[in-house]
């Protein structure tokens, strides 16, 4: 499975550190925080692939915070982190938009098993051939084509390319870009992200006539998105004033 970041949101510090180790040792990241706003902020620049929520918080509620992402349209897994063990808690937790529910003392195997359950519905793997409209790739030799003509890309490329085509719609954070193409190396320049985004938009072309459309997205990130039929025909067609 790739690395993931994972968000774990509580404000006991030793939960909170037994939480992010358990995460750790599953290979993937972790992201501390100990109250819900800290989170949702953290959420304005960055991306995450699930969330670990503690229900009671020192400002917002976990059921609020997840409440709140649903609301905006975060798709991510939410796991429930609690004491609460009643009925009416789960299913309260588990109506307002958790994938899942986690009692404390937490048993590091369970929500390991759990989590990993959840990543595995919501980021399935990856056939080793992949087709998005004109585009191939194939994971084991690492090619990729357009319309069956070969594009050359250098290795990060390649990767930058299939992290983005494996997440298409998502606006995903250049922290995030970084650690997943060029792993935790704080020593590679953020710029870096910028010249391979406008090599790959280049080489693929990635444009309204082939369908796809890569946009920065300011103070965040960059989004890769599949253009209907339609859209494309509008963006490509001529204004009226040209016209004339």
């Amino acid at each position: 499975m790739a690395l993931m970041q994972i968000a774990v949101v509580d404000d006991d510090l030793h939960q909170l550190e037994l939480l992010s180790r358990t995460v750790e040792t599953m290979g993937h990241v972790s992201h501390r925080f100990t109250d819900g706003q800290g989170l949702l902020q953290a959420m304005r620049r960055s991306t995450f692939d699930l969330l670990l929520v503690d229900w009671e918080l020192p400002d917002l509620s976990g059921v609020d915070i997840v409440q709140t992402l649903r609301a905006e349209g975060a798709a991510m897994p939410i796991v429930m982190v609690t004491h609460r063990d009643g009925e009416r808690d789960v299913v309260q937790g588990l109506t307002k938009g958790a994938d899942d529910y986690v009692v404390k003392p937490v048993r590091g195997a369970e929500l390991k098993a759990r989590l990993l359950a959840l990543l595995r519905r919501a980021y399935p793997e990856q056939a080793t051939l992949q087709r998005h409209g004109p585009y191939e790739w194939n994971a084991s030799t690492r090619a990729w084509s357009r319309d069956g003509e070969p594009i050359e890309l250098k290795p990060r490329e390649f990767d930058l390319c299939v992290c983005l085509f494996r997440q298409i719609g998502r606006v995903l954070s250049r922290n995030y870009l970084m650690q997943a193409v060029w792993g935790r190396d704080d020593e590679v320049p953020t710029r870096t992200l910028d010249t391979h985004i406008s090599a790959i938009r280049l080489k693929l072309g990635l444009r309204p006539e082939h369908g796809y459309r890569l946009s920065a997205v300011y103070g965040h990130g960059y989004r890769l998105e599949a253009l209907e039929a339609q859209e494309r025909q509008d963006t490509q067609a001529p204004s009226r004033e040209a016209a004339e």
